[in-house]
């Protein structure tokens, strides 16, 4: 009955009332995700015209990238989602794939470094997971394709793809695309470090899209109901992908965005947009089947078109985090111009349901403060908090590390511990405990075995310390 109470409260309140609730506080200790969609897609959200054409240049731009990671590390963020195929194109060095021109000017041409590994050694300093987000179906426009030539994955593979208007896509039902995207996959984890793999656009196109389902369907049907055999297509380049990432590194999470809807609930109508039905993402039976690890919902709405769905992702996780995806771009005058109590009533519900945690679409509007967002979010993330562990993979913690405590002129206390070793990579988290059992994390996500620790008053190098391993599933040890 509370519950209901509050989703009728949530979902009555109108757009203008003044609310500012303060944030649904978390325990120091809880897990969260708080990630960002770092769009590369014609430079929007990084790195703009600031084309990387010379070294001096690439500075430049590495400069960017590193400020836009400052502040967010300083709003509590925890995972950035950096494109890295963009459309057809990537921000890396690919066997497969040509350059995305956001980078150097020029599609085509390799910038003076490696986009991706920048990114990914810039997130890991700052403690920050890092996923590849990767745009599956869609390609480019038939003007890139032009200028791309015969770089362009619609000349090098016409009969993975077709042709809708202006545009290029690939097609989720010819045997080939399934494998192809997962080659893709496998070519990042295998070649940078990073957390995840985050999948953009894993769907057919929706309906108003001039896409010709029924030439794949027709040859390889095999008499199916078409809807579930679509259905079946993209679970299998689901399933190939994931088959990939696991080859080579089994902690790498892999995530999507479904459409934010995953089918018509008992009281909540769909509106003829949802996942499930409109475009065949099954994604709740990817959770439940253990081929996706997160799922990171397009929730661009509000009202009884958020609430419902919400709460519905969260009793359909099946033991996975689900991250709803908030529409911060709509607070901009020239999108809905939504009031900011509407993005924050969303983020206090999404923690009092006790779901995975939230994600914004998209970086540029965070940074911009649109309305007070990022200073919202500095009150929001005030305590820092690790991702969930992947306990549906492994949930055995690692060994203890023995620590040691060293004084160092008066008011500095030198932690330092013996490497653990372990199966998978290990990361060390610091803690102290006050005598009143508050805890608060003072390090995480360290690669080397001690910690400097300066703390604020004198009477806090008294605290009880703690050090915990962590493995790459998030595991941490006693």
């Amino acid at each position: 009955m509370k519950f209901l109470s509050l989703l009728f409260f949530l979902i009555a309140l109108p757009a203008s009332a003044q609310l500012w609730p303060e944030p649904f506080a978390i325990a120091p200790y809880s897990r969260e995700v708080r990630a960002v969609w770092y769009c590369t897609l014609g430079g929007i959200d990084w790195p703009g015209r600031q084309y990387a054409q010379t070294a001096a240049k690439a500075e430049r731009q590495k400069q960017m990238l590193c400020e836009d990671f400052d502040r967010l590390q300083q709003a509590g963020i925890n995972v950035i989602l950096f494109q890295a195929r963009v459309r057809g194109t990537v921000t890396y060095a690919s066997d497969y794939e040509p350059w995305d021109g956001a980078i150097s000017g020029t599609p085509g041409m390799a910038p003076p470094y490696d986009p991706l590994e920048f990114a990914v050694s810039e997130a890991h300093r700052r403690g920050m997971e890092l996923h590849a987000y990767v745009v599956t179906f869609p390609i480019c426009s038939t003007a890139q394709a032009k200028a791309l030539g015969r770089q362009a994955v619609s000349a090098r593979y016409p009969g993975l793809v077709q042709r809708c208007g202006d545009r290029w896509f690939m097609d989720p039902g010819m045997p080939g695309t399934a494998p192809y995207l997962a080659a893709i996959c496998k070519e990042i984890v295998e070649r940078y470090d990073v957390d995840g793999i985050h999948l953009d656009y894993i769907r057919y196109p929706e309906r108003e899209m001039a896409f010709n389902d029924n030439i794949a369907y027709k040859k390889w049907g095999n008499g199916a109901p078409k809807e579930q055999w679509k259905r079946e297509q993209v679970t299998r380049t689901v399933r190939a992908i994931h088959d990939a990432v696991r080859s080579v590194r089994p902690w790498v999470k892999l995530s999507c965005s479904p459409v934010g809807k995953y089918a018509d609930l008992p009281r909540a109508w769909s509106r003829g947009w949802n996942a499930r039905d409109a475009v065949a993402q099954e994604a709740q039976e990817w959770l439940r089947e253990g081929i996706m690890d997160w799922l990171f919902p397009m929730m661009y709405f509000d009202g009884d078109n958020f609430y419902p769905f919400a709460a519905n992702w969260q009793q359909e996780c099946h033991g996975h985090p689900v991250v709803p995806g908030l529409g911060i771009y709509l607070l901009a005058p020239d999108q809905k111009d939504w009031t900011l109590e509407s993005i924050m009533r969303q983020m206090n519900f999404l923690r009092q349901i006790g779901i995975g945690g939230q994600a914004f679409f998209r970086t540029k509007f965070l940074l911009d403060n649109h309305k007070g967002i990022l200073d919202f979010c500095h009150e929001f993330y005030a305590q820092p908090a690790l991702t969930p562990p992947m306990t549906w993979l492994d949930n055995t913690p690692p060994e203890s590390p023995r620590v040691r405590l060293e004084r160092r002129d008066g008011y500095r206390l030198l932690i330092s511990w013996d490497e653990v070793k372990d199966d998978t990579p290990i990361l060390y988290n610091v803690y102290r405990e006050d005598p009143s059992g508050y805890v608060e994390m003072l390090a995480h996500h360290l690669s080397q075995p001690y910690f400097l620790y300066i703390p604020a008053l004198p009477s806090r190098l008294h605290d009880k310390i703690v050090v915990r391993a962590m493995d790459a599933y998030g595991n941490e040890s006693e």
